[in-house]
């Protein structure tokens, strides 16, 4: 048993050369693929041969492919190919190729490669002949079954030909539209101050009665967070101040702001509507104030009562503009 599994760990460290061409005749001119395949331990680390121009005198290399490797229980096996052709009918022998594992050379099997050349007619070696002797006068063209050279032929027309002359002036068309597109926001921005139309900006009092909704569907101040409640309910009133009266309500206290708007409003409830909100806002950002339900929903409620008591008025369309004039028309008409 010892000796056994002796010889499988000395047959697996064996590297192992085979190459193979296919085929193995060609007509001259043609090509031929060796494929040289080295099964080895996976850490061992394979060097191929570069060959430059030729495997032996004669066999011409075209190209060397990149090595395809497989690995497998610890064996990897590697393929190279060789792309080879020659001009010459004779057979090719070669020996063997080596291959490298960074300490020892490794050699293939040998193989041969045969390459013969094509027959000819009887007329094409009897011009040979004569070309041979130099009777190039004697040579009869037409008996000789000979074709005069062709003329140049024009080629079919294809799709893609055209298409390839057209994606030029499709560039330029395309950089001409980028350039004209940016001539045209540029000269846009410098007249109206932007480059594409802005979106309409809702009225503030549409703006703050929103956000109040948003405050309302919360409803933090149910989970006791009164101080965050109030810091959003006078930050939607100061916003709206600030944009529908015209002052810095945003850095002005309580007091500066109701003494503002009890000069800027006629409605005594509008005044005491906000008067009841800052008031308990103050008392509960500043002095830790714990608000009653009651005061809560009474603050959210004056809050919207103090933005559509102030809001600013829409003007009427022209179409509602001529349907009162048409009223007004029709009424005095009736009274006559």
């Amino acid at each position: 048993m010892f000796l056994f599994l002796t010889m499988l760990s000395v047959q697996a460290q064996r590297i192992s050369v085979n190459a193979t061409v296919q085929p193995s005749e060609i007509m001259i001119g043609e090509h031929a693929l060796i494929n040289l395949q080295v099964i080895a331990p996976k850490d061992k680390e394979i060097l191929f041969p570069i060959y430059q121009d030729s495997i032996v005198g004669g066999l011409e290399v075209l190209s060397i492919g990149s090595p395809d490797t497989t690995i497998t229980d610890n064996v990897r096996t590697i393929n190279m190919k060789y792309l080879v052709t020659s001009f010459d009918s004779t057979l090719y022998y070669i020996p063997f190729i080596p291959v490298s594992d960074g300490i020892d050379t490794i050699k293939s099997n040998g193989f041969g490669l045969k390459v013969i050349a094509p027959e000819l007619s009887d007329s094409t070696l009897a011009y040979l002949e004569k070309i041979n002797s130099g009777q190039t006068d004697s040579i009869d063209f037409k008996e000789l079954q000979l074709s005069d050279i062709k003329p140049i032929q024009k080629a079919p027309f294809v799709w893609k030909d055209l298409l390839s002359l057209l994606w030029i002036p499709l560039i330029i068309i395309l950089l001409l539209a980028v350039i004209g597109a940016g001539i045209y926001l540029i000269v846009r921005k410098n007249r109206q101050g932007y480059f594409f139309t802005p979106p309409p900006v809702l009225p503030a009092h549409v703006r703050a009665l929103e956000s109040l909704d948003k405050i309302k569907a919360d409803k933090i101040w149910q989970q006791e967070r009164y101080k965050e409640f109030y810091t959003q309910l006078t930050g939607v009133l100061r916003r709206y101040i600030n944009e529908r009266f015209g002052i810095n309500s945003l850095e002005m206290t309580s007091g500066e702001i109701l003494e503002i708007i009890k000069a800027k409003i006629e409605e005594d409830s509008a005044y005491e509507n906000l008067e009841q909100i800052l008031t308990i806002a103050d008392l509960v950002k500043f002095a830790k104030h714990t608000p009653f339900t009651d005061e809560n929903d009474l603050s959210l409620m004056n809050s919207y009562f103090f933005i559509n008591q102030t809001k600013e008025e829409e003007p009427l369309p022209d179409d509602s503009l001529e349907e009162i004039e048409e009223e007004k028309e029709s009424l005095s008409e009736e009274k006559v």
